[in-house]
């Protein structure tokens, strides 16, 4: 089990990094936590429509080629594969600005949208990470075999074999792409929140566009170079994200202050102050 320990490790970093962005945002530019939970129900939603309509482009109706051996098909497959991840992803971010999160137009607000987005990402990663590290750290003390067809045996042994050869490094490339994908997430959500900002449609076709070329060097660098070449470009990509962040930059609106109501005046007799006399008979009117 011990053994394990540096997936248990990136498991981990991947559940915390993105609550601690939302707490810092939310500490720092008092944007509400109802945004991350809005952002990270934005990514799944997209992904209920994304993963479909590729299974339905590459697999069932087979319209581009799947050889990446070949590269003019590597280029396609990862022009194809970024420009569907960005329609579906930024589509889906326009239109949470435009009926649900109508109120997210500030800064704070757009970076606590895109942690939820990117967060939600990171999560679901890690977790899987981390269940199948611990289930086969059990099952390679003998646990759970009973579970498991004995001809899968060997399979599960090498994944267990191949797991415990992995360098630290290497396996710390996955909370660092994690990271690096959250920094564009939060560029990305700025970018299509402009749209309502400026009013301005070309500001979404910039956020399908960077998404687009984020992707694609991903998918071509990981099928040409090896995993460090690879996160060393997106990583390129994660500091041109801070810097549109910070670009985008803004004030967060000043809540104004309450105007304190007059203070009422004095109530006076008609006739000034009312004399003793006066007083008696209107006991009796």
């Amino acid at each position: 089990m011990i053994a394990f320990w540096p997936y248990v490790l990136s498991s981990v970093l991947m559940l915390l990094m993105p609550l601690l962005l939302g707490w810092w945002i939310a500490r720092t530019r008092h944007a509400s936590w109802r945004l991350f939970f809005i952002g990270m129900v934005t990514f799944i939603g997209s992904q209920l429509l994304h993963i479909p309509f590729n299974w339905l482009v590459l697999q069932k109706l087979q319209l581009l080629p799947t050889d990446t051996a070949v590269l003019s098909n590597l280029i396609i497959l990862s022009l194809f594969l970024g420009l569907s991840a960005g329609v579906f992803e930024e589509g889906a971010r326009y239109l949470t600005y435009r009926f649900w999160a109508t109120d997210a137009r500030s800064w704070g607000a757009g970076l606590m949208l895109g942690a939820g987005h990117g967060g939600v990402e990171s999560i679901i990663i890690g977790l899987s990470l981390g269940v199948n590290a611990v289930v086969l750290a059990i099952m390679s003390q003998g646990g759970l075999q009973g579970l498991v067809p004995p001809e899968q045996m060997s399979l599960i042994n090498d994944q267990v074999t191949a797991m415990l050869a992995a360098p630290l490094p290497l396996i710390m490339l996955g909370p660092l792409e994690r990271a690096f994908a959250i920094c564009s997430h939060l560029a990305l959500s700025l970018l299509v929140m402009q749209v309502f900002v400026r009013q301005q449609i070309g500001w979404l076709f910039l956020a399908i566009l960077w998404h687009t070329l984020l992707d694609a060097t991903a998918v071509f660098a990981s099928a040409t170079w090896s995993p460090y070449v690879t996160e060393a470009l997106i990583g390129l990509f994660a500091l041109a994200s801070l810097g549109i962040i910070f670009w985008l930059r803004t004030p967060e609106p000043v809540e104004p202050e309450p105007v304190p109501l007059p203070l009422a005046a004095p109530i006076v007799p008609p006739d000034g102050v009312g004399s003793q006399e006066s007083l008696e008979k209107s006991k009796y009117s």
